[in-house]
């Protein structure tokens, strides 16, 4: 029998600002595509009533386990499913549109202190990076094998890392001479390649870190086809509220919503973080909230 899983640590960013967003209606049915450690659902389930429902994805089971004992009891069913494949998954069950669609694209902090996915510059686990184990290779098989080149275009695209270069080639040098797998020494190979004097505000792995990421789990591309897909899965004056966490995917989020004729947007200017919000959730800082509704 499977361990249980530790309870939730993540603290979700915007929770005020997603609920005004998201209009709820008591009886209405809702989506939350990314529902990590249940921090928004829970927020969404206390406004609704006995024939309000909410559908929770995520393609990481381990947030799955946790909500299902988080949110045991509330009107919520849980789905292992990621959020481009809504469609699907709503006419299996058997639902028709939705009142309410939420997509929160960023990383949890579960996610970050989880040892054996390495999704902390400091794990001691292989570079995983994946959401979902069960599928994909993981960031440290995919440095083997790639040349160094193409690592590089990939550091760069998706991480707007401008020393891609100098670090994909020592990656890869590194790696033909002893196999790289630990995120913490990964991140120490990231970091040699930048001056020392260098005062980072971020950490020097975070660019290529993130860029590994949306490459194993094919990110942008999964946020490209909900993007096109998710607006009609609303009723008329349904939202669709998305939060991201870098520029790569507020570009998208932002030019879908001015461009999709199905949509009218509510947000001229993404939604941020107030000071109090990241004093206290420094996570917060970098969240971006677009919030449209169907038409």
């Amino acid at each position: 029998m499977s361990a249980e899983p530790s309870p939730t640590i993540h603290v979700p960013v915007l929770p005020t600002e997603v609920i005004n967003a998201l209009c709820i209606a008591p009886q209405g049915t809702y989506v939350d595509g990314t529902i990590g450690g249940g921090g928004h659902a829970e927020l969404i389930c206390s406004q609704l009533n006995g024939n309000g429902l909410l559908i929770g994805l995520d393609h990481d089971h381990l947030a799955l386990a946790r909500c299902e004992s988080r949110l045991n009891g509330k009107p919520v069913m849980l789905a292992h499913s990621n959020f481009c494949e809504l469609p699907e998954l709503l006419q299996q069950i058997e639902v028709g549109p939705v009142n309410g669609i939420l997509l929160d694209l960023g990383l949890s902090s579960d996610q970050l202190e989880d040892v054996d996915r390495g999704f902390s510059f400091n794990s001691t686990g292989p570079l995983d990076l994946r959401f979902d184990t069960d599928f994909g290779e993981p960031a440290w098989r995919l440095i083997q094998r790639l040349r160094p080149e193409h690592l590089a275009d990939i550091i760069y695209e998706f991480g707007e890392e401008r020393l891609s270069r100098r670090i994909a080639r020592k990656l890869c040098e590194r790696s033909k001479r002893d196999p790289l797998k630990s995120a913490a020494e990964i991140a120490s190979i990231i970091c040699s390649c930048y001056p020392h004097s260098n005062q980072k505000r971020i950490h020097p792995a975070t660019r290529t870190f993130q860029a590994l990421r949306i490459a194993v789990n094919e990110e942008l591309k999964s946020l490209e086809i909900a993007l096109r897909r998710l607006p009609d899965l609303l009723v008329p004056g349904g939202t669709l509220a998305i939060i991201s966490f870098h520029s790569l995917e507020d570009r998208r989020v932002k030019h879908a919503f001015r461009e999709d004729q199905r949509l009218a947007v509510v947000t001229k200017r993404p939604i941020v973080a107030n000071a109090e919000e990241v004093e206290s959730n420094p996570r917060s800082r970098s969240a971006k909230l677009r919030v449209a509704q169907r038409i």
